[in-house]
């Protein structure tokens, strides 16, 4: 894989975030098998994600842990050339082991300042608003959006950036949560997720990306700053999201016809 037109090495072959493109081309090698043969993912639409330039892929958020990020990210890497650069929530780097990792490939803390510099440099985000309350959310709750936060928006209208909607099917099916056990913090994870499976099932993903959504266009630039025009324009996306899921449902059942 080619050095990514935005990797800028602060030395030792990593840039200011930790992501290295060695790593990156051997997760890309590595996931190979889970993408290709386990979860067999199929994608549509990935012309819609821009070839440069800032931009922020929201998509839908499950599975107890994040592998349909990782689905995610093998897919954009393959199909684009980019490496998104995958917003975590603020417990990912105290992780033991897998946040070396993480930051090698591209993940980052989604703190407001990191999220600036990446958009600055014109990268390729990826955002989950569900957050946590998606990765754990029951199996009767399955493709129901959870609480949605409305930073995405914010930084779409700030730093002019489109939103690239993401339906992800599959998931909430493969990895769904058994029981979820509050209070316990471990690392500073909000909860301890026991999953109803010890290993993911092997079901089919479905990709699907929409048309990028310019809130810079439909909202002014201090609305970035008036919660009311960040509620309608995370709304806005939200709506966007739900309805790629419910087409991407619908094609899915077709296909099992």
């Amino acid at each position: 894989m080619a050095t990514p037109a935005t990797f800028h090495d602060e030395g030792h072959g990593f840039d200011l975030f930790g992501l290295s493109p060695a790593a990156v081309a051997r997760a890309v090698a590595l996931g190979a098998p889970a993408y290709e043969r386990y979860f067999r993912v199929a994608s549509e639409g990935s012309a819609q994600v821009p070839r440069a330039g800032a931009a922020i892929l929201v998509a839908n958020h499950s599975g107890t842990l994040p592998v349909d990020g990782a689905m995610l990210w093998q897919d954009v890497v393959r199909h684009t050339g980019r490496v998104p650069r995958m917003i975590a929530d603020r417990f990912i780097p105290r992780l033991p082991f897998v946040s070396t990792w993480f930051a090698r490939v591209g993940v980052v803390s989604g703190t407001r300042g990191n999220v600036r510099r990446l958009l600055e440099q014109g990268e390729l985000l990826a955002i989950f608003p569900e957050g946590v309350t998606g990765v754990g959310k029951s199996w009767r709750d399955r493709y129901r959006l959870q609480a949605w936060r409305v930073g995405h928006a914010e930084l779409a209208i700030r730093h002019r950036a489109p939103v690239i909607p993401v339906a992800i099917v599959g998931a909430e099916e493969s990895w769904p949560v058994a029981l979820r056990i509050d209070g316990v913090r471990l690392f500073g994870a909000p909860y301890l997720p026991i999953p109803a499976t010890p290993l993911p099932l092997p079901v089919r993903y479905h990709l699907r990306y929409g048309a990028p959504i310019a809130l810079h266009d439909a909202f002014a630039p201090d609305d970035a700053d008036d919660p009311a025009a960040l509620a309608a324009a995370a709304a806005q996306v939200r709506a966007a999201v739900e309805a790629l899921i419910a087409e991407t449902r619908t094609a899915r059942r077709g296909l099992w016809r």
